[in-house]
């Protein structure tokens, strides 16, 4: 057993004791053990118990500890009426679209149909639940940092175990057909595939800057930066292209929404990536700039796009056969595109379809898309408000929120689900974080204190000061 093993069975067992005094803290922490839970070093089962393992373990004695904390303390559940039904609406689209599977497995006969349930639907839905948990957790201002603080720690270990894996020729130098291997195998070393990693860090670097003003020695902004450099740099070694475009549209739509002084920067940092970054940007065009047999310029599509555009007139073609409801879940493989594209295109490799708006409109139809997106939309807008606020508070959770969103929105064109995914439970958690906040702040509103939230928001954000 290694070292690394013994010291998450440490930091479990040590949480879930201390769960029985405060749940709050241990979720925080479990939110941090999302960094190595995929690790390959981590067990996959204890005492024989398929899907019990240390996180699973710490995460039920949380629910237990949360469940008797409630029920002494009073709390109500108190989550607006408008995102509790878009989130009933938001389960039911996947419980309906599980259920049409189970009862039509279709080309894919071979997935029993308790792992199916298991798997898409109750592990699914289980990556909500932390969110929620978090939600109803955070009761004053030092809770929220507290967590927000955690949220950016998960993300700073997952981009220093990149630097481990990836050489820094990545993203320097000329990427080559070795570190390209490299890449590909770095879900079996860290357990998140690098096109989710370059998301996840795309979104996390912009949410980094906008916790800056929350803090004031100069010492803990350099110590920030510095954090938010070392996250930038991981998704610059993972070569996900995803994640590179999502870096840019966040960045400026962050700029376009509240710091449009940085606009003017734009086109310095245009000009200086492919001096600074060779690599990455070599990656970025990938495809481009092709010389065909005539010597002219053409695009490889292929390339440019890693083989998606093989797979998405299929897809399309697939969604018109049933564009209200779609086909259910995993319809990819239930209808049987993916053995007809794999017959017609060896190793492509596409159980899904590489595009969260076309994965959602073949499973669930226009019909259950929509009530997703809207989900999403609300979620955005609210972040985008917070975001917008002169409380630092507020602006930091709800930048962080809104990073994140628009990094797994915009990447979803090329990847991504909409369905709750490990490498996506941090986002959920971010939405019902700002949500808590959102809420807070329209009850000091409805309260006729909205001129106090300002004023304490001048105070030290160490300080405990009620919620603001």
């Amino acid at each position: 057993m290694s070292i690394r093993v013994v010291a998450a069975y440490v930091m479990v067992i040590g949480l879930s004791i201390h769960a029985w005094k405060d749940w709050f803290k241990s979720l925080c922490g479990l939110i941090v053990l999302m960094a190595v839970l995929e690790h390959p070093d981590m067990p996959r089962s204890l005492l024989g118990i398929p899907g019990m393992n240390l996180w699973n373990l710490l995460f039920g004695v949380i629910i237990l500890a949360w469940a008797a904390s409630r029920r002494r303390e009073g709390l109500i559940w108190d989550t607006p009426r408008h995102v509790t039904i878009l989130l009933w609406l938001y389960i039911a689209v996947i419980v309906v679209g599980v259920a049409r599977a189970a009862l039509d497995l279709g080309h894919y006969t071979h997935y029993p149909l308790s792992s199916l349930i298991m798997e898409e639907l109750i592990t699914t839905l289980k990556w909500i639940l932390p969110a929620l948990l978090l939600f109803d957790g955070c009761r004053n201002r030092r809770q929220v940092i507290m967590a927000l603080l955690c949220l950016l720690a998960m993300y700073l270990l997952v981009a220093l175990q990149i630097y481990r894996h990836i050489p820094l020729a990545s993203a320097l130098g000329d990427g080559g057909d070795a570190i390209h291997a490299k890449r590909l195998k770095i879900g079996k070393e860290i357990g998140y595939h690098t096109t989710n990693l370059s998301v996840m860090l795309a979104g996390a670097f912009w949410g980094m800057v906008a916790a800056l003003p929350l803090l004031e020695k100069k010492a803990e902004k350099v110590l920030l930066l510095a954090g938010a450099g070392i996250v930038v740099f991981g998704m610059a070694l993972t070569g996900g292209r995803g994640g590179y475009v999502a870096w840019g549209f966040v960045g400026l739509t962050l700029c376009l929404i509240k710091w449009r002084r940085y606009l003017l920067l734009a086109p310095f940092v245009v000009m200086l990536l492919p001096i600074a970054l060779p690599g990455a940007t070599a990656r970025m065009l990938e495809g481009f700039g092709q010389t065909d047999a005539a010597g002219q310029a053409t695009i490889d599509e292929e390339a440019a796009t890693s083989g998606r555009t093989l797979i998405w007139p299929y897809v399309i073609e697939k969604i018109g056969e049933s564009p209200w409801i779609g086909h259910g879940r995993l319809a990819m493989k239930r209808t049987g595109l993916y053995d007809r594209i794999e017959t017609e295109f060896p190793g492509t490799g596409a159980p899904h379809p590489h595009n969260m708006y076309l994965e959602t409109l073949f499973d669930n139809g226009l019909v259950g898309s929509l009530l997703i997106i809207c989900f999403w939309v609300v979620a955005v807008a609210h972040s985008a408000k917070l975001f917008r606020s002169k409380n630092r508070l507020y602006a930091a959770v709800g930048g962080l929120t809104l990073a994140g969103s628009l990094a797994s929105l915009s990447a979803g064109i090329s990847g991504q689900h909409f369905y709750p995914k490990e490498q996506t439970m941090t986002l959920w958690a971010t939405v019902f974080l700002s949500l808590r906040v959102y809420v807070e702040e329209k009850r000091l509103q409805a309260a006729g204190a909205g001129a106090s939230a300002i004023e304490d928001d001048s105070l030290s954000w160490r300080e405990d000061k009620a919620f603001l």
